[in-house]
């Protein structure tokens, strides 16, 4: 059975080790090394990890079996508008994809962003990542623009905006 439960900045090592497991097989095709190795820096090192689960803003969820971590979910609910709910982060251990685990963690973030009368999940996803477009395609999610966010060093994310609909 698969349990979800908010992560604490003593889950640091499980969240990074899920990344550095995830993005060069998520992101293999689509950035260069070194790219890759610049965003896994800029999100994923100790410090801003730490800062992000100790405030408010950003919220972690881990998926477990057990004690063994199989994914993460980040989260961010605009709580000043209680409008939209903005997922920053969704990784799944490739040796655990499949087994339904992302929709949990989707599940779980729509009961509660209906809980505290949010309209909107929403979220980023690479133009290029065509499985990770054709999962949140098939969770009720939508397209509704086109973004290039500049993120440092002259890289940027060329992405996809989807929306769900959750109320």
């Amino acid at each position: 059975m698969i349990s979800i439960q908010k992560a604490t900045t003593k889950d640091i090592p499980q969240i990074q080790s899920i990344a550095k497991t995830t993005w060069p097989i998520a992101f293999r095709d689509i950035l260069s090394s070194a790219q890759l190795e610049y965003m896994m820096e800029l999100m994923y090192n100790t410090d801003t990890l730490h800062s992000q689960i100790s405030g408010k803003e950003i919220v972690f969820w881990l998926a477990k079996r057990n004690d063994l971590t199989l994914g993460f979910m980040a989260f961010e609910p605009n709580l000043e508008l209680k409008d939209k709910v903005k997922i920053h982060k969704l990784y799944i251990n490739p040796s655990s994809q499949g087994q339904g685990i992302g929709q949990i963690l989707l599940k779980k973030l729509e009961v509660y962003g209906r809980l505290n009368a949010f309209k909107l999940l929403t979220l980023n996803v690479n133009k290029y990542n065509h499985s990770a477009i054709r999962f949140y395609t098939k969770q009720g999610f939508s397209k509704i623009e086109d973004v290039i966010i500049p993120i440092g060093k002259g890289y940027i994310m060329d992405d996809y905006v989807f929306t769900k609909n959750i109320q």
